[in-house]
C-alpha cells in the first residue's frame, strides 16, 4: 500500500484529538467480528520484578528460551493505562498462567523453561513468574469495565516434560510413547506430540487416583481436603468417571467459575478425540453460568462461554471439517465455536478485493453460523506473512478488514523484530516486547496509530469484521459492510485530496456521513459524498447524532 502518512506532526495531533474518543459499538458485542489481542504472558510487560525467579530456576538458557519476567502485573497496567482499549481491542488471550514445570530441558541448543506456558505441572495454581489470583481477578474485572474479554489458554492433551526436578504423571495418566508421525487419525491422536512430552489418556474412561505430586502439594499448602471436596462435588454433580480428562476439565473450569473468564483458546485440538472437546465445551458452559448466577449483572444474561480451537493445519479453505487421511472431523459440532484460520497467512497475498470476497461468500455463503480467526503472526509459526517487518501497513489492513475474527500478535502494531540473531526455532517469535522502541521511532508510533485507527473503527461497527462484504467501486477501491443495523463504507489505495465516495445503498440521501479516519464529516447528496483528506484510506460510518 501507499505510504499514509505525510507529516508526523499533524497526525500526531490528530491523534491526541481521537484517541480516546467515545467508540462504543452500535451493537452488543460480537465475536463474530472481535479484535482480538493475543500476547505471551511472559514477554509482554513486567509489571512485578519480585516474581521474576521461582523454584530456582536459575539455569542459563538458550536465547529467548528462559523466564524474561512479563507477567499479570505488567498486563493489567497496561489494561488500566487504555493500551488495549486505545488498539480497538475487545479481546485478550494470554497463554496458559497455570503452574509449569520447575526443571529445564535441554533441546540442544541449550536449556529451555516452560515461559510460554504450555508446559503443565499443576492445572489447580497460578505459577507465581505469571503473578497471583488477585492480579488474575483484577485483570479479568478490569478488563471487563472496558468492554474488553479475557481468554486465557486450555492444554488438556499434555503435561510438561520431565525434567530433574519434574516427574512424570501416573502411568494411568499419561503415555510416553510413541512419538505422533501424523500419517491418519490413530497417529495423531493416541500419541505423544515430541519426545518427552507425556501425552494425556484423554480416550480413558477409567478412574484413576490422583497424581502423589498433587496429593503431597496440597496437603503441604493445607489444602487438600477442599481440593478433595471440590473434585467431589464435581463428578457427583457431572456423573463423569474420574479419568486424567475429567479431573483437567474441572480444573480449567475453575478458572471460569472463580473469575469469571470469558472464553478459552484450546491447544492441540486435533490430538484427542473430538468428544473430548464437545464435553469440555458443555462443562465450560455450566461453570459460565454458575459464574453469572453468583455475580449477577456482571455479564450479560444471553452472553455463551466462547471457545477457540487450534486444529494445526485447518484452513478456512476446508470449511467445517477437517482430514486425517482415513477420518474427518466438523469441530464446529464437537464445542468449538471458532478455530485458528491458518490459511489466512497465505491469503493475505491476495489483493484487497479477492481476498475480501472470498471470505465474506465462505462465512456467509458456504459456513454460515460458524466462525474463524485470522492471523498473521503468531507464536509458533515460522512462516509468517511479514516476518520481516516489510510489509506492516498491509498486514494491518489486511488483518484488520478481512471478515472474520482478526487477531493481533503482540507487537505486531510496534513491527517487533521476529528475526532475533541466535534465537532457534519458535524462540525468535517470542522476543519482548519492543515498548522502548515505540516511545522512541517515529515510524513504530505511526504504525502504532495506524493500529489504533482501524482496529477502534473495526471495534465501534461489527460490520467489518461480521458483516457482508459488497464492492462498490474497484479503482478507486470503496466497499461496503452491513451487519444487520451496522453500516460502513470503506475506500482503500486512494488518491489524496478530493474524494467522491458511492454510498448508494448503503446510506440514505440526505444524512450526515463521518469518516472515522479523518474526523471529516459531509452530507449524502446523489449517491455519494466528497470529502478533501490528505489520507488514502476512508472509514466512513454515519454521524453520531
Amino acid at each position: 500500500m501507499k505510504k499514509f502518512f505525510i507529516v508526523f506532526t499533524v497526525l500526531f495531533v490528530l491523534y491526541s484529538c481521537t484517541a480516546r474518543l467515545n467508540t462504543a459499538p452500535k451493537e452488543p458485542f460480537n465475536w463474530a467480528g472481535a479484535n482480538l489481542y493475543f500476547l505471551l504472558t511472559d514477554r509482554f510487560s513486567n509489571g512485578d520484578p519480585s516474581n521474576d525467579i521461582n523454584f530456582g530456576r536459575t539455569d542459563s538458557t538458550a536465547i529467548l528460551r528462559g523466564f524474561e519476567g512479563g507477567d499479570l502485573r505488567g498486563v493489567l497496567t497496561k489494561l488500566e493505562q487504555g493500551y488495549f482499549k486505545d488498539l480497538g481491542v475487545n479481546a485478550i488471550w494470554m497463554t496458559p498462567v497455570v503452574e509449569q514445570v520447575h526443571g529445564s530441558v535441554d533441546e540442544g541448543t541449550g536449556k529451555t523453561y516452560g515461559f510460554h506456558g504450555y508446559w503443565t505441572r499443576d492445572w489447580t495454581e497460578l505459577d507465581p513468574n505469571f503473578g497471583n489470583e488477585k492480579q488474575l481477578r483484577a485483570l479479568v474485572q478490569e478488563a471487563r469495565k472496558q468492554g474488553i474479554q479475557i481468554l486465557l489458554d486450555a492444554v488438556i492433551n499434555h503435561t510438561g516434560p520431565i525434567t530433574t526436578k519434574d516427574v512424570a504423571y501416573p502411568t494411568n495418566w499419561v503415555r510416553t510413547h510413541p512419538v505422533c508421525t501424523y500419517e491418519n487419525f490413530l497417529t495423531t491422536t493416541k500419541c505423544t506430540l515430541v519426545s518427552n512430552l507425556p501425552d494425556i489418556l484423554t480416550e480413558s474412561e477409567q478412574d484413576v487416583a490422583l497424581p502423589k505430586h498433587l496429593v503431597e502439594k496440597w496437603k503441604k499448602q493445607g489444602r487438600y481436603e477442599q481440593e478433595i471436596s471440590e473434585l467431589n462435588t464435581f463428578f457427583s454433580k457431572t456423573g463423569f468417571p474420574r479419568a486424567p480428562k475429567y479431573y483437567i476439565m474441572k480444573w480449567l473450569t475453575d478458572y471460569i467459575r472463580d473469575y469469571g473468564i470469558s472464553g478459552y483458546r484450546v491447544d492441540t485440538v486435533k490430538h484427542t478425540d473430538e468428544k473430548v472437546w464437545a464435553e469440555f465445551q458443555k462443562v465450560a458452559q455450566e461453570a459460565f453460568e454458575e459464574y453469572k448466577r453468583n455475580n449477577p449483572g456482571e455479564i450479560p444474561e444471553a452472553q455463551k462461554f466462547f471457545t477457540i480451537g487450534e486444529v494445526y493445519g485447518y484452513g478456512i479453505s476446508q470449511k467445517s471439517n477437517y482430514s486425517f487421511g482415513d477420518y474427518s472431523v466438523d469441530y464446529f459440532a464437537n464445542g468449538f465455536d471458532s478455530l485458528i484460520n491458518f490459511d489466512f497467512k497465505a491469503d493475505a497475498n491476495l489483493p484487497y478485493e479477492e481476498l475480501f470476497s472470498k471470505y465474506s461468500s465462505l462465512l456467509h455463503e458456504q459456513m454460515p453460523g460458524k466462525l474463524v480467526m485470522n492471523y498473521a503472526t503468531s507464536h509458533d509459526d515460522g512462516s509468517p506473512f511479514d516476518k520481516s517487518r516489510s510489509r506492516t501497513y498491509e498486514a494491518a489492513t489486511k488483518l484488520l478488514l478481512t471478515p472474520g475474527i482478526s487477531q493481533i500478535y503482540y507487537g505486531d502494531e510496534t513491527a517487533r523484530n521476529l528475526i532475533i540473531p541466535g534465537a532457534e526455532g519458535d524462540a525468535t517469535l517470542r522476543s519482548t516486547m519492543n515498548w522502548d522502541e515505540l516511545k522512541s521511532s517515529k515510524d513504530i508510533q505511526l504504525l502504532h496509530l495506524y493500529y489504533q485507527k482501524l482496529g477502534q473503527f473495526r471495534s465501534k461497527h461489527s460490520a467489518v469484521g461480521a458483516g457482508r462484504h459488497e464492492m462498490l467501486s474497484i479503482k478507486p477501491y470503496y466497499f461496503s459492510r452491513i451487519y444487520n443495523a451496522d453500516k460502513v463504507v470503506i475506500g482503500l489505495d486512494l488518491p489524496e485530496g478530493m474524494k467522491e465516495v458511492p454510498v448508494e445503498g448503503v446510506f440514505e440521501e440526505g444524512i450526515v456521513v463521518k469518516d472515522f479516519y479523518s474526523g471529516l464529516r459531509a452530507r449524502v447528496k446523489g449517491g455519494s459524498v466528497n470529502l478533501n483528506t490528505s489520507y488514502n484510506i476512508i472509514l466512513l460510518e454515519e454521524n453520531e447524532k
